[in-house]
């Protein structure tokens, strides 16, 4: 007959395994988090081919975590490797606007919807910084562009009804998100009246340099 310390032995044992696979996968879920981060800004600096290179990688590890997760769901259940997805599903979607002007839908991005839903709503930061740096190059259109692209990611969001209410962290995200947009509404706003100005001085100016002549 088996003694008690032989069934704590086994359960020791299974507990040291547990624990080597949530060191593992929290190893595994940062680097996928980090290379989906890299990702992004490489999509920021027009390095296309590069950020999907990192985007791959990314996506080869997320797939092994989820396989992993499906072995062990309790050591899975952390939150970590929904963290991964979330900033994957923005990079991805992120990178599909900039690359072709359209969204990527949640099949090929290839995480759960709640995951795509609020790596979604992260997406409408990165659209600031692209209308940003649009209005730093003197591009105003590609900027409104950008500021449309936040409106409709926003809007869709919370027409979600129920579901908007059931998806965890979404209703903070879209708070953030609506703060977001409108402070870029401003700022194209004011590049506009300014770039207006400018266009109004510059057709004087030409107005006057007729008349003398």
């Amino acid at each position: 007959m088996p003694a008690l310390k032989d069934f704590l032995k086994q359960i020791r044992e299974e507990l040291k395994e547990k624990e080597a696979v949530r060191e593992k996968m929290q190893s595994n879920a940062r680097k996928a988090t980090s290379l989906s981060k890299q990702s992004i800004l490489l999509i920021h600096q027009k390095k296309l081919k590069e950020a999907k290179k990192l985007l791959r990688n990314a996506s080869r590890i997320i797939h092994d975590l989820c396989e992993t997760a499906g072995k062990y769901p309790d050591v899975a259940h952390s939150g970590m490797l929904s963290a991964a997805r979330q900033e994957y599903a923005e990079a991805a979607i992120f990178l599909k606007l900039v690359e072709h002007e359209s969204f990527a839908a949640p099949e090929e991005v290839k995480v759960p919807s709640i995951d795509y839903a609020l790596g979604l709503a992260d997406v409408i930061g990165e659209c600031r910084r692209l209308a940003l740096d649009a209005l730093r190059e003197g591009d105003g259109e590609k900027g409104e562009r950008c500021l449309e692209i936040m409106d409709e990611i926003y809007v869709e969001l919370m027409s979600m009804d129920e579901a908007y209410m059931l998806v965890p962290g979404l209703r903070r995200k879209c708070d953030v998100a609506r703060k977001v947009i409108e402070i870029t509404r401003g700022d194209i706003t004011q590049e506009i009246r300014r770039s207006a100005h400018e266009k109004r001085l510059e057709g004087l100016a030409n107005l006057k340099s007729k008349k003398k002549t």
